[in-house]
Order: structure tokens, then sequence, then C-alpha cells
């Protein structure tokens, strides 16, 4: 029975990072015996049955959710973190979608939505998509190849008078091969590129730091670049009805929406920084739904009936190193890191299963995650071995910063603390910087050398079901203005002909196997250090139906409904 136990503990631990799927799972256990234990488990994480087996739908209700901090502002062209998108993406559509509806998937498949079909040419260079007839934006306004052009022109033509710079800087990498989008008539667009980009299409489908989604343009030019974020007019299924900073954002289901319309009247999102009061608030009924529950609070909340959904997700919580301090230049020292933290032990106690252990710096969810990837043990006699051969064998002292809250940020706090504790064993002495999420963010994006912050190590909690996420995050293309946007605060370079190389590779396959190479490469150099993958856990009131824990970090809404 114990060895049946170990066994079924190994087959859960493969299912939870994204190794084995919900049917392989269900199979092994009946095998050694513990299908109850595995059907246990489906039902912990939400997933024992599928959206439709929940009973009939109801239409109408208002779903309530908690979210882990305030929202950005609402024009998605100019927004980051999951936590704006995850409620800009019900208002806002682009040319393909994710199929969101599918939970147990190594990755979402790519959908048709305002388009309904798409073909490459031969050169790879020109992407012609048909539009879907009949779609208006929420102000009535017609969506046609005009307004198309109108929202790309606005986030990457310079000379358009419409230009944003800040919604170029958010979709940098979304449009920075554009050499110019063509309109032959009213239902098709042409999108040229100068240079093949594998992952172009993957990239039209990602939010949480600018997004190729369509405003209305009659809209953007009522209210202007500035304004339309307080006016969200976009061709989604919810459609934006007020906001009240800090306090919630009400969205209602669009009764013109051109697709299957949502069963619910409206969403309150309403920002909660502290994990207790969003779980105060879900027991005493005045929310549905909460994000990011803190883990000493799951077990009690399951017990009174509450269901947690989590699964795998695109997400990496990590530290980059700053490569131009002294301190961290020799790659012996970064190394040294990587072995000295606990990762395994943060996400079992500190984290409580609401996590795993990082497997390299690539996140999970995309085409060329490798669930097998080995990365450095935890070894503090090691690491304090290599630091004394790289000659700091009293250590050294650094400053790292983080936030206190935000968009997959989990307990960053506490998490960071696990990992002060742990450097000290080796004789690193880090002091820890904190700020709230958005003040934090326009510090990150300036890079860790920025005269008015310098620090050794920065945190962040990203990632895509792109491969592309990780030339972001190292090519050095990427790094802090005025050569880059900032998402290569570290200024790590040694990566860029290999991630080049895997930008113009056009087959998902063969470009899938040079990212596995890459993320080994950055194994090597280790310009980061990968702490977890978070498992993106909600909790839900009983009365919420329909949902459907994607491999994603935002949620179809048009499935939910209130029993």
């Amino acid at each position: 029975m114990e060895e049946d136990r170990t066994t079924f503990e190994t087959l859960e631990a493969a299912f939870i990072e994204g190794r084995l799927s919900r049917r392989e799972l269900l199979r092994r256990s009946a095998l050694i015996g513990a299908s109850a234990a595995a059907a246990h488990l489906l039902g912990s994480l939400g997933l024992a049955r599928p959206a439709h087996a929940q009973g009939t739908p109801k239409k109408g209700g208002t779903l309530v959710i908690a979210k882990e901090s305030e929202l950005d502002i609402l024009d998605p062209h100019s927004a980051g973190g999951w936590v704006t998108w995850r409620v800009s993406k019900q208002m806002h559509e682009g040319l393909i979608d994710e199929d969101l509806t599918q939970a147990n998937v190594p990755y979402p498949k790519l959908i048709p939505k305002l388009a309904t079909s798409w073909d490459i040419s031969k050169d790879s260079l020109t992407y012609t998509f048909k539009l879907r007839k009949g779609v208006k934006f929420h102000d009535g306004t017609n969506f046609d190849a005009a307004a198309v052009k109108y929202n790309i022109d606005r986030c990457a033509a310079k000379d358009a008078p419409q230009f944003y710079a800040r919604a170029n800087a958010y979709t940098t990498w979304i449009w920075q091969f554009l050499k110019e989008v063509k309109t032959p008539d009213e239902g098709t667009v042409q999108i040229v590129l100068r240079e093949p980009y594998g992952d172009f299409l993957r990239q039209l489908v990602q939010g949480g730091g600018g997004a190729a989604v369509f405003i209305s343009p009659a809209a953007l030019k009522k209210y202007g670049n500035e304004g339309i974020a307080e006016h969200p007019t976009g061709t989604g299924p919810f459609r934006f009805v007020e906001r009240v900073r800090g306090e919630k954002v009400v969205t209602e289901r669009n009764p013109n929406y051109w697709g299957t319309p949502p069963y619910l009247d409206r969403i309150i999102d309403r920002p909660m920084p502290e994990p207790a009061a969003r779980m105060t608030a879900l027991q005493a009924g005045e929310v549905d739904m909460i994000y990011v529950p803190h883990p000493d609070g799951i077990a009690e909340l399951k017990q009174k009936g509450f269901v947690l959904q989590q699964g795998p997700a695109p997400h990496v919580w990590y530290f980059a190193f700053n490569l131009r301090d002294k301190n961290y230049q020799d790659v012996r020292v970064r190394r040294a890191i990587n072995m000295a933290i606990d990762r395994e032990g943060m996400a079992k106690q500190l984290l409580k299963g609401t996590a795993v252990a990082a497997r390299g710096l690539q996140a999970p969810c995309c085409p060329s995650y490798d669930p097998n990837f080995k990365d450095y043990p935890y070894d503090p006699a090691q690491a304090k071995k290599l630091l004394a051969e790289a000659g700091f064998p009293n250590g050294f002292e650094t400053v790292w910063q983080t936030s206190v809250d935000g968009s997959g940020q989990l307990i960053p706090v506490p998490m960071a603390e696990w990992i002060q504790r742990d450097l000290a064993k080796i004789g690193i002495r880090m002091k820890l910087r904190t700020y709230e999420w958005i003040t934090y963010i326009g510090y990150w994006i300036k890079g860790m050398d920025d005269a008015s912050n310098k620090v050794g190590g920065q945190q962040m909690s990203w990632g895509m079901t792109s491969d592309y996420w990780l030339d972001i995050v190292t090519n050095s293309s990427h790094i802090a203005p005025p050569g880059g946007a900032g998402q290569n605060g570290g200024y790590y370079s040694g990566a860029d002909a290999m991630l080049n190389a895997a930008r113009g590779e056009m087959d998902e396959g063969k470009r899938a196997a040079l990212y596995r190479k890459i993320n080994q490469k950055l194994k090597e150099d280790a310009p980061a250090v990968p702490i977890i993958n978070d498992l993106a856990p909600l909790m839900l009131s009983s009365k919420v139906k329909g949902f459907v824990h994607a491999p994603e970090e935002w949620y179809d809404m048009t499935t939910v409904w209130l029993a």
C-alpha cells in the first residue's frame, strides 16, 4: 500500500507539472488501484468533470472576482500585467485566438477569431487574413480591414496621425518586423513582414504586455490615445460599463456579440491586493472567485466547500542578474546562486503545492517546454565552493528588488525572504527593496543599472505560450532603454545568435528544438535564476460553474455560469 502511495505521488507530480495527461493519470492510477485517489486529485484541481458536465448552464447573474492587485489602464495596446489583460481580453478581440475551453492540453491551440482563415506566403513574409463579416464594435461601428490597419498603425507606424508611443513600447515584439499592412478589400488584410518571424501567429494571441487586438477607430478618434483607457471599445463578448479606481471594473454581456453570447449578465472585477482580504471576502459571499489564494488558507477553504482550480500555466517566477554589476560578471557566482536556493522546498513548504520548482527559464505550456529538463540541483556546499573559486570566499553584499503584490506575483515578499535566507547560508548578504506593483513595473522596465535605482537582481513573473518569450527576456535587442524596451533588464547577450536563428525558423518542430537548445545555453550562462512555475491557483464558490482552467494566464469567461 505504501508503495502504491509513493507511485501515485510520482504520477500526481507528473500530472501537475504537465508531463502527464488527465486520461493517462487515470489509466496508470487504475493499474495500481489508486483510481479513487486520482479522482480526488482531479477534483481538487477542478478538473474532475469538464465544464459541460456540470449541469445545464443558466443565463444571468453577476460574477464578482477579487484580483490580486489594482488594474493598469484599460487600453489593451498600452497596459502591462495579466491581472489587467484578464479583464481587457473579455472586451477586445484579435484576428486569431487560443482555444481556452480545453484544460488538459500541453499548450492552447490557435483558432480563428475576427479572421475566419489565414494563409502564409511561400517566402514566409505575407500573412493574408480573411475577416469575419457582420462584426460590430461596442459603439455600433463596423469592424473591417480599415479598422485592422488603423489599430496596427497606432502601434507601429510612427508617421501615422494616430501613432501612440506607449502602445508601440508595449507591442514592440509583435510588430517589430512589420513592413506594411495592405487592405485589398474591406474583408481582407495582408500583413507583410521584413523577415521571417516563426512565432508571429502565437505572438498575435499573447496579452499582458500589449496585445494585437482591435479598438473602435471611431472611439479612438473621439477619446484620443490617452482617453480611450477610460472608454474601452472592442468587439468582445463583454462591454465596458464603469471603472472606479481602487474599487471595481464592471463589464456586461454584449447584446450584439457576433459569436456565442456569454451566460453571465455582468462581471465585477475588484482589486484586493491582500490575500487575507480576498479569502475573507470569498467566505463572506462578497465575491465568487479569487485569484492567488494564500497557500496557508487553501486547505481550510476546500474544507468549507470552496473549489480550488489550478494547473500548468506559462509562468516563470525568476530573478535576473545585473551583468554590469561586478559581483555577477563571473558565471560561477551566478551558478552558485542557482545552486544555493531550495526551490523544491519553497514550492512544497512555503507555497504548499500551488507551484512547482522551475525547470529552466523557458515557461511551461509552449511548444519547446521540456518538463524533463534538469536544472541546477540544490547544493549549498558546491555553491559555496564556486563562490570561493570566483574570488568571493566570504560572499558579498547586494541589493535585489521585487514587488509586494501584482500580476502573477504570488506572495513575492515571503518568497524573496526565503531566497534571502538561502543566500545568507553561502555568505551573500542580500538586502531587499520592495514596491507596490505599478511602481515596481516602472523601475523594472528601466533596467537594473539605471542611475536612480542600481540593483544586483530584480524579480519578475512572466512567460508566454510562445517560445519567443525566451528572446524577449534574454536577447540584447530587448535590453533596457535606450537600446531596447527593457524586458532584458540584466543586459545579457550571450545567446543572441541562437535566438536570432530560432526566430526565423518557420517549422514549429524545428523551432521548438532550437529553443530547447537555447534553454540549455541559458542554464550554462545563468543570466537569471528561475525559481518556480506557478500553477495559477484560483478559489471559486461552489455556485460558479463552467470555468475552464486552460494552460494560460487568462481565461474564456463566456463558458462561466452561476448555479
